[in-house]
């Protein structure tokens, strides 16, 4: 990566660099999406874990919107969430980022969902980016909290991400925060600065806090961030972030992933929780029930597959 470009090689050794946002490419082919292979200590996570072959399988989008999955409600539909429970078992809950939200909203959306159903609610970005994970991020904390456990039983995992310039020179602020977290309600966190996965004795100082407080660290797959996807485990939960580039190329990555499930499910993972950003329209085939098949082929999970209505 340099700078906001990535430049790639091609066989006649010219450089071509495009434009992007995080992790977003304009010629996803020049990409090379083969995963890295397993981080050593991964395996010995896992080989902790109880292995009883069985997968906790918990897939979802990133929003329930109409706006972003366009033709998946049937023709009428005016509150969108009641009927996206019924087809996916999770939702990646990003509006939570934005604002605190009061209990009685999210003891509205509990309510409005079937049985079985989770919510994983991404922290409010003032404990994040405004505050930094510092002192001055309790009172966010504690709010955001006394909003999210109205989830009760729904409440899967919250989630922190990281702004991209969360460097290793502010690991010290990491573990007073999950001090004060809650040991009873389930965190995980993205980083995002390269700086955290490129020097192995950051990266394993940081994963050995991850493994003391039981938070798992997410893996996100983007197209222009391969720097930051290390296939470490710091729990016996994959929680994984897939960022679409609405191609074939995008069934053959989660055909990766899938192996991948197959090879940790035997180790002892016990979690998976898959989240797929990707626009839906006609042209776009829901990503999601193309995983659900095959992961309950391979991974010997009974989710329904849902479906698109045109």
């Amino acid at each position: 990566l340099v700078g906001s470009e990535m430049c790639i090689r091609d066989r006649n050794i010219n450089v071509i660099s495009f434009k992007m946002k995080f992790g977003k490419v304009d010629n996803p082919e020049f990409v090379d999406f083969t995963l890295p292979p397993d981080h050593f200590e991964t395996k010995r996570v896992l080989n902790n874990c109880t292995v009883n072959g069985k997968i906790n399988l918990y897939i979802g989008c990133a929003k329930w919107s109409k706006t972003e999955l366009k033709d998946f409600y049937p023709k009428g539909t005016k509150d969108e969430l009641p009927y996206y429970s019924t087809q996916f078992n999770a939702i990646e809950l990003n509006a939570s980022f934005y604002r605190i939200f009061p209990p009685e909203q999210f003891k509205l959306w509990k309510e409005k969902t079937t049985k079985g159903f989770k919510f994983f609610p991404k922290l409010v970005q003032n404990i994040s980016h405004f505050k930094r994970l510092s002192e001055d991020a309790q009172p966010y904390l504690d709010q955001f909290l006394a909003s999210v456990i109205q989830l009760e039983e729904k409440l899967g995992m919250c989630f922190l991400q990281m702004p991209h310039n969360f460097a290793p020179k502010s690991i010290e602020r990491l573990e007073p925060f999950l001090q004060k977290f809650p040991e009873d309600i389930p965190l995980a966190i993205e980083f995002r600065h390269k700086g955290w996965f490129e020097d192995p004795k950051v990266f394993t100082a940081l994963c050995d806090i991850l493994e003391a407080y039981k938070v798992t660290l997410i893996m996100t797959d983007s197209p222009g961030r391969r720097d930051v996807l290390s296939m470490r485990l710091t729990t016996n939960t994959a929680f994984i972030r897939f960022n679409s580039v609405n191609t074939e190329q995008d069934k053959v990555r989660l055909d990766q992933w899938m192996h991948k499930f197959e090879t940790w499910q035997k180790q002892g993972l016990q979690n998976i929780y898959l989240f797929i950003h990707q626009k839906i329209n006609e042209d776009h085939p829901l990503l999601a029930a193309y995983v659900i098949n095959q992961a309950n082929k391979k991974l010997g999970t009974q989710l329904s597959v849902p479906t698109m209505l045109t």
